[in-house]
Parts: structure tokens; C-alpha cells; sequence
């Protein structure tokens, strides 16, 4: 399977052919989700959930189709009937040949005063990659490739360390990285590497790795 990096939480899963596209946000390439066979969505948050990136998938492929939650679902399924579904944690689904297993229920605590709203995470391939949204939900699963969010205004290094070491993958490949500037990403690749207990890997907008 080939993972491609873009900008902040996307990523794009490449594998017999298809493509697999995971949350092309606003701070995502307005191209993000255009040549999906099948796009997931998170949450609503405007970095993983943009609808003019999501009608630009569509609208390049009249196949694709949309996995994503109930508040999502809502603003897309009358513009594109039958292609947007509704997910939650527990399902199960095959979309674009890749086998996905729904897991969690809500975004992070970003502050007791900020009611949270639902997020899910995506367990691709029977473990094979795992994005989790906004949310340090640990899958009851073995995960190979953890995409990590590395930095947000929900979570602080400590968590993100004791994340890498619950769920105990091969590997994890940072995402939810726009705000982190260059001149931070030495200490978060030194301390999440150093104390995660499994290696950590930083892939640039727009290259590809084997997982």
C-alpha cells in the first residue's frame, strides 16, 4: 500500500489501482481529494472536513463515494444522493477495495468549556494504517502505521508520547502538523523518537512511503 502525504491531517492510500483519500481539509491541497475512489471524513472541523475539496473528489470521479459521520453527511448527501454514507463507531465497510473499521466517538477535549462533538477514526486494511482524527482513540486492534497528530490546540507532547506508547504500532507517521513550525520539529522528533517505544517518521506534503 502507498501512503501519500498532504498538507496537515490528509493523507492518500494508493493500493490495486485505487485510491483511498482521509480528510482533505482546509489546510489541505485544493486538489486533496480529486482521483479518489472513496474519500472518509473524521469530523467537521474546517482542517478535516472542507466541502469544496470534498465536491472536487466527487465531481472528478461520478464512482466515488463518501464515509463519514452523521454531521457531515448532512451538508453533502442531498447534492450527491446515494454516494454520501453514514458511519459510526463499530461499522465495518469496503470502500474503494480497502476494508475499514470504524472506532471512536468524540473529538478531544479542547476545553471544559468547549462542548465536543463527534469524531471518528479509520482502521484500514486490518490494522494496516490507522487515522484517528482528532482524538487519541486507542483501536482494539494491532495498528502497523499509526498517522499520529503530532501537534493541535487539544494536545500537549506528554499525551502524544503516551499515545504512540498505548497503541503500540510498527510505526507512526506524523500528520496534524500545520501549526507546527520547522524550528519545533526537531524536539517533537527527538522526544516522540526517543520515548514512544516505536519508530517515528515525518513524511512532507506530497511524498510517498511503502506501508
Amino acid at each position: 500500500m502507498k501512503l501519500t502525504k498532504k498538507s496537515h491531517a490528509c493523507i492518500r492510500l494508493e493500493k490495486d489501482g485505487r485510491t483511498l483519500v482521509i480528510d482533505p481539509g482546509t489546510f489541505s491541497e485544493e486538489d486533496a481529494a480529486v482521483g479518489a475512489d472513496a474519500i472518509l471524513v473524521t469530523h467537521e472541523h474546517l482542517d478535516h472536513f472542507n466541502e469544496d475539496r470534498l465536491r472536487a473528489g466527487l465531481e472528478s470521479n461520478p464512482a466515488a463515494g463518501i464515509w463519514t459521520l452523521k454531521s457531515v453527511a448532512e451538508k453533502l448527501s442531498a447534492a450527491f444522493p446515494g454516494r454520501v454514507h453514514t458511519v459510526g463507531h463499530g461499522d465495518t465497510f469496503t470502500a474503494a477495495g480497502f476494508d475499514v473499521q470504524v472506532h471512536g466517538e468524540l473529538h478531544a477535549v479542547i476545553h471544559p468549556d468547549i462542548p465536543r462533538i463527534t469524531n471518528v477514526g479509520y482502521l484500514i486494511d486490518d490494522g494496516r494504517v490507522f487515522h484517528p482524527g482528532d482524538a487519541l482513540t486507542v483501536p482494539d486492534h494491532p495498528v502497523e502505521t499509526l498517522m499520529l497528530p503530532v501537534m493541535a490546540p487539544w494536545s500537549k507532547i506528554a499525551e502524544v508520547i503516551d499515545y504512540v506508547r498505548e497503541v503500540k504500532p510498527q510505526r507512526a507517521y506524523d500528520i496534524h502538523d500545520a501549526l507546527l513550525t520547522d524550528l519545533a520539529r526537531p524536539i517533537y522528533d527527538q522526544q516522540i523518537g526517543a520515548l514512544g517505544g516505536s519508530e517515528h517518521l515525518r513524511l512532507t506534503p506530497g511524498a510517498s512511503a511503502e506501508v
